[in-house]
């Protein structure tokens, strides 16, 4: 068996967490600079919010209705499923982290006399730990958790968890169940499949094998295999590392200056270099980039880019900031317009084995690695930013972020404080 742990609404429920008066009302979460609606809350959705409506074209409904805007914070968002995956480990011994708001159990070999119960109890516990609402579906397959977990959404009396196992009750949810919606299942094959006048889930298992391998190939195969009840998907749980590392944002407002470019790009590389240092990887090359807005056909137009090479490998975010700045400065031109930028860590080798140059001075390496883990030690403990370069001024990027609520859970001045009376 296998169960599929699906966050309600999950950016919006993080809100709701430390705003917990918004429970019931309608409440959206936007994208970067405050573009357009990421996350809905079902009372949102109710209004005709849909997700991508860009947020100057919902504005009379949002202020018609009295609903509750917040701009993107993905460092509360990535530090409450790092919670709630660390709450779902206690039930299974291997989840795989399918998205930021999703992860699959492996349940095989358990002993789960009541497999409904159990699903139950997950999401009892994810909100009781966290205060997140949580839809658990259980069943023989990843494919059939992932419906499992949509009933739950669906059907409240089902209090978080679901177990779909008897044939006729697989059945009678695929006969309802488009196919469009189906886990593996991309635009193109449910195109197709609407070509052949296959509209639901139950339709899509009754094709004959031979043709789902002729018109899907092997991923369609096995998605067909998985909604009629044998598992070919597997679970997951190692993190493969990336092979590239890219970091990059749209402006606020353009960029006419070159030191304010200079600092954004600054912090756009120090993230990196911390992403790449979690994977533990080293970085044979890295390019800078910034360009203008190509929407404004009046203004003047450019794209530079340019590459740096770092022949030994290197995770030191010292010497990629200083890089990321270097190219920032040659690329840069005078009387052009930036509205975006950003860096991108390419030729990415393992950090494990690696040999550095005969010539290179081990005890200056040993000690610049032992500089970057307290910094990164640091600013672990005290929230991201703590520590700065002098180069990335304030640490902040320019964005638009009217409506962002504080980073609870990951700076210390924004900790929620309690008075007891």
């Amino acid at each position: 068996m296998f169960a599929l742990a699906d966050c309600n609404n999950f950016f919006v429920s993080c809100e709701r967490v430390f705003h917990p008066e918004l429970n019931g009302r309608p409440v959206i979460v936007l994208s970067n600079n405050d573009g357009c609606a990421v996350a809905r809350s079902n009372e949102a959705k109710a209004l005709g919010i849909k997700m991508g409506d860009p947020y100057f074209k919902i504005r009379s409904i949002i202020e018609r209705s009295g609903v509750t805007v917040f701009s993107s914070n993905f460092a509360l968002y990535g530090d409450m499923s790092g919670r709630i995956h660390q709450v779902l480990r206690q039930f299974a011994p291997a989840v795989e982290q399918y998205s930021i708001d999703e992860a699959f159990l492996d349940l095989r070999g358990m002993n789960i006399p009541d497999p409904d119960a159990y699903a139950k109890q997950i999401s009892a516990e994810c909100r009781r730990l966290t205060a997140i609402p949580v839809s658990v579906g259980i069943a023989p397959t990843k494919t059939l958790a992932k419906i499992a977990s949509k009933l739950c959404k669906q059907y409240p009396r089902l209090r978080g968890g679901c177990y779909m196992h008897r044939p006729e009750d697989i059945e009678k949810v695929l006969r309802r169940f488009p196919v469009g919606d189906v886990w593996g299942i991309g635009r193109r094959s449910a195109k197709k499949l609407e070509g052949m006048q296959i509209r639901t889930a139950w339709e899509f298992t009754r094709l004959p094998e031979a043709s789902v391998r002729k018109l899907f190939a092997l991923p369609g195969w096995r998605t067909w295999m998985e909604l009629r009840g044998t598992p070919c998907i597997e679970i997951d749980n190692i993190v493969e590392p990336r092979q590239s590392i890219c970091v990059s944002r749209s402006f606020a407002h353009e960029i006419t200056d070159c030191g304010l470019l200079c600092e954004q790009v600054a912090n756009f590389a120090e993230s990196a270099a911390g992403k790449l240092r979690g994977q533990h990887s080293l970085a044979m090359e890295m390019a800078a980039f910034a360009f203008t807005n190509r929407f404004k056909e009046n203004a003047p137009q450019t794209f530079g880019s340019q590459l740096s090479v770092f022949p030994d490998g290197t995770d030191d975010h010292r010497v990629i900031v200083s890089a990321a700045v270097a190219a920032t400065r040659e690329l840069f031109r005078q009387g052009y317009a930036y509205k975006k930028a950003g860096v991108v860590i390419t030729k990415l080798i393992p950090e494990e084995g690696h040999v550095g140059s005969l010539f290179a001075d081990d005890s200056k390496q040993d000690k610049d690695a032992r500089l970057s883990r307290s910094i990164d030690e640091i600013n672990r403990n005290f929230g991201p930013g703590y520590v700065l370069f002098g180069v990335q001024g304030d640490g902040h990027i320019k964005m638009s972020r009217e409506h962002q609520s504080p980073h609870y859970t990951t700076r210390w001045s924004d900790i929620p404080k309690v008075s007891v009376k």
